[in-house]
């Protein structure tokens, strides 16, 4: 393991300017989006990145696609089949999927759930438009 110096990476640089205040979030609190039945997605977002908590029930496809956003998934609990561009895997926790922009990928659960984490760099398109639209109109 290399130990570089840390006031490196801890460091106070006066001259960045802020951009934005910081926020404190429950992930209960955020309302869930649905695209597929058991499949939810409860999105947070910053000003360039998207980190969505993602929970598929047992028996729950998310169909093969690809977007222009990239995303690395995180499986922190249960485990589900994912098939990165024909590379089919069953991930478990502590697993990691880097997905670059325009791969398909797809992923399935059997038996388990599975608690993911994406995080898509720039937010993901689709899932920013349903959360606006969602916004406007609450019912």
């Amino acid at each position: 393991m290399s130990t570089p110096d840390a006031g490196e990476y801890f460091t106070l640089d006066e001259k960045l300017e802020r951009a934005g205040d910081g926020r404190y979030l429950e992930l209960d609190g955020i309302d869930p989006v649905q695209f597929v039945p058991g499949l939810v997605f409860r999105p947070v977002l910053g000003d360039r990145t998207m980190v969505n908590w993602v929970h598929f029930d047992p028996g729950t496809e998310a169909p093969k696609h690809a977007h222009e956003e990239e995303q690395i998934t995180f499986v922190v609990e249960g485990e589900f089949e994912f098939d990165l561009d024909g590379d089919v895997r069953v991930m478990r926790p502590g697993m990691v999927a880097v997905i670059p922009a325009g791969v398909p990928h797809g992923a399935r659960t059997h038996d388990s759930s599975c608690l993911e984490i994406d995080v898509f760099v720039p937010p993901r398109k689709v899932l920013l438009e349903t959360m606006r639209a969602a916004e406007a109109d609450p019912d």
